[in-house]
């Protein structure tokens, strides 16, 4: 057993099948309830963040030897969610393909915009295509900093078409844009990284 720390583009699903665990058994370690309970989301995580590893068990099963015998690895695969908005509303019942590694999904958003899918743990980008292959985009998976960081809220904001950089720093774009955000959305306009602000941004872009 032992202690990782996360790099920039690291979730709980892709260490956990790095290291041949099931997401949940990590997420739901008690050495890792701390981190859990800080990051919230399992596809979150910070660089520098330290996971616990627990040891990893061998499962013996027996059966005759003059027979065959198929076995099934049981398992609980990462699921992304994707909120498609136009003009600060939910853009529902559109059709889109994902494709994730070498999986293919389909379907139609629900009446919140809302695309949810079952993918790899350790795939980091796929491409989400809507409208009949109208529109194009790159999704990149495990790619956002918490939420409470600066670096995270930059990045949404920057997910959200604000003209502004990821510098890491509360700088003049950054307040400009999260002035015009809170705006936006009926909050009281601070040009600060609140907790009205960031459950906003977090139900935007988990």
């Amino acid at each position: 057993m032992h202690y990782v720390r996360a790099h920039r583009t690291d979730t709980i699903p892709s260490l956990a099948l790095y290291f041949g665990f099931f997401w949940k058994t990590l997420w739901n370690h008690p050495e890792n309830a701390e981190l859990k309970a800080a990051r919230k989301n399992p596809n979150v995580l910070l660089s520098g963040d330290k996971v616990f590893i627990p040891d990893l068990q061998q499962k013996y099963e027996s059966r005759p030897t003059d027979a065959q015998h198929r076995f099934r690895r049981k398992g609980d695969p990462a699921k992304i969610s994707i909120k498609l908005m136009r003009r600060g509303k939910p853009r529902a019942n559109v059709p889109y393909v994902l494709d994730i590694g070498e999986i293919t999904c389909q379907g139609t958003t629900d009446g919140e915009g809302m695309i949810h899918e079952a993918v790899p743990g350790d795939v980091g980008s796929g491409i989400l295509t809507l409208n009949n292959g109208k529109e194009k985009y790159k999704v990149r998976l495990g790619a956002l900093d918490p939420v409470d960081s600066v670096s995270g809220v930059q990045q949404r904001l920057i997910n959200l078409g604000y003209p502004l950089k990821e510098t890491g720093d509360l700088d003049v774009a950054t307040v400009r844009a999260l002035s015009r955000f809170q705006s936006k959305y009926h909050l009281t306009v601070t040009g600060k990284i609140d907790d009205p602000t960031t459950a906003k941004l977090s139900e935007i872009c988990q």
